[in-house]
């Protein structure tokens, strides 16, 4: 946990926010089962909840009063057969005290004083068990509930938890130095022979070692065309490149999220060459334009146009690289947004609703395949954490599509794709922190220039 001053400073500002409009529950999370109810996932605890009280135990909820900012933790203690099984832990007055809150009470309390409360806010419940029990607790459906979440307070929180102080930037580094760990002994394992399961396991193994766990399902695959491949199923061959998209979260729950391309065997192919120096160009362009109050939107742009212009050099795409990115053609072989932001979340906030957290009051998403994937569209400000994650894939089953209906032929060389069908995807990222002139990468340096990558 950070000092308790942190989230007493943290739950006074958001009270601060919604003044004298009656109170702001935040809920915890519970445990949830695999297949019953004693063989339970690993914890993982709501991340709003984490960034205003940083208490990571379960069955747990705030409820903060806006007319003077006082704080009641709502938590039962545990029961010795608990403690048996568990271990000694704090009682819920113990708890109360390390996050510097005022009040505590037994959980079984809450659904008196939420049914009592004149005015009550509460963030959208991702999970089905917190829907229900808000349900039961106001007597509404769970339909109800899902509408009934506090717009005023989802935008509240994500104006305090999209600006990263020293301590979070501290915490993503330390996640960010685990993650360096996790690739230089990707970048070792990266041969023919070696199996995408034996990467797999080792890297959440230097995650866990870490004093983490992953922030999120790890992507590695020879098959970096799928865009979000969680199987692991491949045994590398000579010839083939690596994608590896994974993070560590630090014991705080702080992510990273890095993907780098490897060439299996440490030697890409001249055309792997010709394409991984384009994203890599086009990731270090992008990164150079940050700076606070330019649109990530507009950064978007300018590296999509950088890679239409670099297919089209290699006689991939035709025409106007200016015109083919208007008009959308680039979406063929970059069909995601440049990123997202990020810190508790991988995705930082997005349980709130991405498009309050990526996107300003007034700014329309576009309906564009791919530009449609654009998580985060908004002026950049000081204290911003995102990531910056270009790519460029050969994915058949679109490239079929697209010929068949004939779209964007005037732009793409549909003939000259039939030789890199098997090619495969390739993305660079990183992590930034947009600070008051420019930017700066986080945590330590991952290679990812071809010299160090072809050992």
């Amino acid at each position: 946990m950070f000092p308790a001053p942190t989230y007493q400073a943290r739950r006074r500002q958001l009270a601060s926010a919604l003044a004298n409009q009656g109170l702001l529950l935040i809920m915890g999370n519970a445990e949830s089962p695999m297949n019953y109810e004693d063989n339970t996932y690993p914890f993982r605890q709501d991340s709003n909840f984490l960034y205003f009280c940083g208490i990571n135990r379960p069955g747990m909820a705030l409820l903060i009063d806006t007319a003077n900012g006082e704080t009641t933790l709502f938590a039962d203690d545990l029961s010795l057969d608990y403690q048996v099984w568990m271990g000694v832990q704090p009682d819920g007055r113990a708890w109360a005290d390390l996050a510097g809150i005022e009040h505590w009470a037994p959980f079984s309390e809450l659904p008196a004083r939420l049914a009592a409360a004149r005015q009550l806010h509460y963030l959208p419940a991702y999970r089905a068990d917190r829907q229900l029990m808000l349900a039961e607790y106001l007597a509404a459906s769970p339909a109800a509930i899902a509408k009934g979440a506090s717009v005023p307070m989802i935008q509240a929180v994500i104006a305090l938890r999209s600006y990263k102080d020293a301590l979070e930037i501290a915490e993503i580094e330390s996640a960010l130095s685990v993650s360096a760990r996790m690739y230089e002994r990707a970048m070792m394992l990266c041969v023919p022979g070696q199996t995408e399961q034996r990467i797999a396991g080792e890297l959440e193994g230097i995650a866990i070692a870490g004093g983490g766990r992953l922030a999120y399902p790890a992507i590695i695959s020879v098959d970096g065309h799928i865009l979000h491949n969680h199987s692991h199923h491949n045994t590398l061959q000579s010839g083939q490149m690596l994608l590896l998209d994974t993070g560590a979260a630090s014991p705080m729950q702080y992510a990273s999220d890095i993907t780098r391309t490897f060439p299996v065997g440490h030697a890409f192919t001249e055309q792997q060459q010709d394409i991984y120096t384009l994203v890599l160009e086009s990731q270090l362009a992008a990164i150079d334009m940050l700076r606070p109050g330019i649109t990530y939107r507009d950064v978007h742009l300018a590296t999509a146009l950088h890679l239409c212009k670099g297919l089209t050099d290699l006689g991939l795409m035709q025409g106007d690289p200016a015109e083919a990115v208007a008009a959308g053609a680039h979406a063929l072989f970059f069909p995601h947004g440049l990123g997202h932001m990020m810190g508790l979340d991988v995705h930082d906030m997005e349980d709130l609703g991405e498009h309050w957290v990526g996107y300003a009051p007034g700014q329309e998403r576009s309906s564009q395949f791919g530009l449609r994937s654009l998580r985060l569209a908004r002026a950049l400000e000081p204290g911003f954490v995102l990531t910056v994650e270009p790519g460029l894939y050969f994915i058949p089953v679109l490239i079929d599509r697209w010929q068949s209906e004939g779209l964007h032929k005037s732009f793409i060389c549909y003939d000259a794709l039939t030789d890199w069908r098997n090619f495969g995807g390739i993305r660079i990222e990183d992590n930034i922190l947009i600070t008051e002139e420019n930017c700066r990468i986080l945590g330590e340096s991952i290679p990812k220039n071809i010299e160090s990558l072809c050992l």
